[in-house]
């Protein structure tokens, strides 16, 4: 959780953003995340086509989308409209949030597919262990390597590289689709950050079971919501 660790060095600089937003209901500012979300998503599918340009507009709506992801939860605090339901909503949207960014990404044909499925399947188990803690009793738990913070950060990163390293620099790479070597494969920087996620994302998962499951009772009885589905 390398972002959540600045939060607190950002908070005077999230409290100036929100106060624009302070009328809003903070559902719609979950909406306008998922929005710019999507919309990144659509970018980035088009890169095959349209050229590496648009991952400028990639990372610029990545960015976007991860402001207004914690605007809503700002504005919502601030303004006494924390609920059950927002927050539900919230989760929700940031689930599909992840899914149309790793597949537009994926849909640029600068990163592996196969990679990428394995990346998204980290990203969604990460954040199922952190919300099954919540529905044990135990609260939210965001800790681990990777949180949602620190994953929009580097997918806006890696895309504003791949568009820095297609301008005629003269670091840039002759082969696009082979920036780094592994084992005699190549390499993007989306695909570098998608192993990432792969590794951190499983390490986070793991690790926030295993803190969930030493914080039950250990002679707890079934609940109602107990069993398989």
């Amino acid at each position: 959780m390398v972002a959540e660790g600045y939060r607190r060095w950002a908070q005077p600089y999230l409290d100036r953003m929100a106060r624009p937003f302070l009328r809003w209901e903070p559902d719609r500012l979950s909406a306008v995340s998922l929005l710019l979300s999507g919309l990144a998503a659509v970018a980035a599918s088009l890169v095959r086509v349209a050229g590496t340009d648009l991952f400028l507009a990639v990372a610029l709506l990545i960015f976007l989308g991860g402001v207004f992801d914690v605007l809503d939860g700002e504005v919502a605090r601030r303004t006494g409209r924390s609920s059950l339901r927002g927050d539900f909503i919230d989760h929700v949207f940031d689930r599909y949030a992840d899914l149309v960014l790793v597949v537009g990404i994926a849909a640029s044909g600068y990163a592996n597919p196969v990679v990428a499925l394995l990346a998204l399947v980290s990203l969604l188990l990460t954040s199922y262990m952190g919300t099954q803690a919540q529905a044990l009793g135990q609260g939210r738990l965001y800790g681990g390597l990777l949180s949602r913070a620190d994953r929009l950060v580097l997918l806006a990163a890696a895309a504003f590289l791949e568009f820095d390293l297609s301008l005629p620099w003269p670091w840039a790479p002759t082969a696009p689709f082979s920036r780094f070597h592994l084992f005699g494969v190549g390499f993007t920087v989306l695909d570098v950050v998608f192993v990432y996620f792969i590794l951190a994302g499983q390490w986070t998962a793991l690790w926030r079971a295993r803190r969930t499951y030493r914080n039950l009772p250990p002679a707890a009885s079934a609940g109602p919501g107990s069993g398989s589905t």
